[in-house]
């Protein structure tokens, strides 16, 4: 059974940094690509990142240069860098591989 469990979620202000970590089990995590989606209150599930098994790495426009995604095949473990973060980034984040989608962790930014 595909299980993805995240951390890292909270409150910070604008400017501030979090990192997300997302622990995988149940498939050979090192052969699936692994994504960032996040979803805003009110609005739609939104891609934000993915990260191929050889670590190629792709971002939607509104997190280049902020976000950072990476993994340790070795640890099955996918991370998610957030800097600079804005009050737009406030949303639920999952990881997420095909049709699989962990539980959700809130980050809020707001002084």
């Amino acid at each position: 059974e595909v299980q993805l469990q995240a951390f890292g979620g909270g409150l910070v202000q604008p400017g501030g940094s979090l990192r997300h970590s997302c622990a995988a089990s149940g498939f050979t995590f090192s052969n699936y690509a692994m994504s960032w989606v996040r979803q805003a209150p009110g609005k739609d599930i939104e891609y934000i990142s993915a990260i191929n098994g050889a670590g190629g790495t792709t971002y939607v426009d509104s997190v280049k240069g902020r976000f950072t995604i990476s993994r340790d095949n070795a640890k099955n473990t996918l991370y998610l860098q957030m800097n600079s973060l804005k009050p737009e980034d406030t949303a639920v984040y999952y990881c997420a591989t095909g049709m699989h989608r962990g539980q959700g962790t809130q980050v809020t930014v707001s002084s």
